[in-house]
């Protein structure tokens, strides 16, 4: 069983990609974040097409912000839409939907950012993380936790973390809610896992030419209990789908369970063709200059 996890940033402006890329990849679960369609909106768009293709659909939209969805040819059962006890900001937001396919629990999600350390939303990340915790923690034995966490979960994550002194996702109390979930059921991330030494990202600002200069965060993270992370015969990022004329600015997370159709490749799908380090001076942040 192939499982992917994808931040479109807008399902409608990434229809075309998405739909060539569920044709060359074949994942049988796709989570998506970012969708940024309320529900009718988003069947109206991809209902037919993704019928078609023997998806079986699971949403939790709104207009034009945030927004998930689970995509499944394994089943689609016991759905559920956000985060049991978790606050909104100031309502609560289209950030959660879960569902068990082929036998796994699978949560499709995309965390608050948090903006600004110490802010109002900072603190709403921290508090809605606290609440998927114990979700998780009450969940079945075979689970997947999996999305745009927001949280690149050491320094080996980033691309410079000098150049990230300050900023959300590196701070320490946002690492620590991640281990706090990744133990709340003993999850494992199956990517750094995989590649523990190796250089992964899955995002890169559009600005500045980032992605060019390999300069990004791995913040999609796909975690999986231990019945499920000993199943995982590959891990990889799709850095393929973030290239060309207008990508989102994640690329896909991919693992396969029992068996893996392209072999055991990896961790970066093609790999940078130079990217840049070894650099004297910090690297400022898009948003810095």
């Amino acid at each position: 069983m192939r499982v992917a996890t994808w931040n479109v940033n807008s399902v409608k402006q990434r229809m075309p990609r998405l739909l060539d890329w569920l044709d060359e990849r074949q994942p049988d679960v796709v989570c998506l974040q970012e969708t940024k369609l309320a529900d009718d909106a988003f069947t109206a768009l991809l209902g037919a097409e993704l019928t078609g293709r023997g998806y079986e659909i699971g949403l939790h939209g709104e207009l034009q912000w945030n927004g998930v969805a689970l995509l499944s040819k394994v089943g689609l059962e016991d759905v559920v839409t956000g985060v049991a006890g978790a606050p909104g900001f100031p309502n609560p937001e289209a950030r959660a939907v879960a569902a068990t396919c082929g036998g796994i629990r699978i949560h499709s999600l995309y965390v608050p950012n948090g903006r600004v350390p110490d802010s109002d939303h900072y603190h709403y990340k921290l508090a809605w993380l606290a609440a998927l915790t114990e979700v998780i923690a009450n969940g079945p034995a075979d689970q997947i936790v999996c999305g745009d966490m927001n949280i690149a979960p050491t320094d080996a994550d980033v691309f410079d973390p000098a150049a990230y002194v300050g900023q959300t996702h590196v701070t320490p109390p946002e690492r620590q809610a991640l281990a706090e979930l990744m133990a709340a059921k003993d999850l494992h991330d199956v990517v750094r896992d995989r590649w523990p030494s190796d250089r992964i990202f899955s995002y890169w600002d559009y600005r500045a030419g980032m992605f060019h200069q390999d300069l990004g965060m791995r913040i999609d993270l796909m975690l999986a209990t231990d019945p499920v992370a000993e199943r995982v015969k590959a891990a990889w990022i799709d850095r393929k789908a973030r290239k060309g004329t207008g990508p989102s600015d994640h690329a896909p997370v991919i693992i396969d369970l029992d068996t893996a159709p392209d072999g055991d490749i990896g961790p970066v799908v093609p790999p940078p063709s130079a990217p840049r380090t070894g650099r004297k001076k910090t690297t400022k942040l898009p948003q810095s200059r």
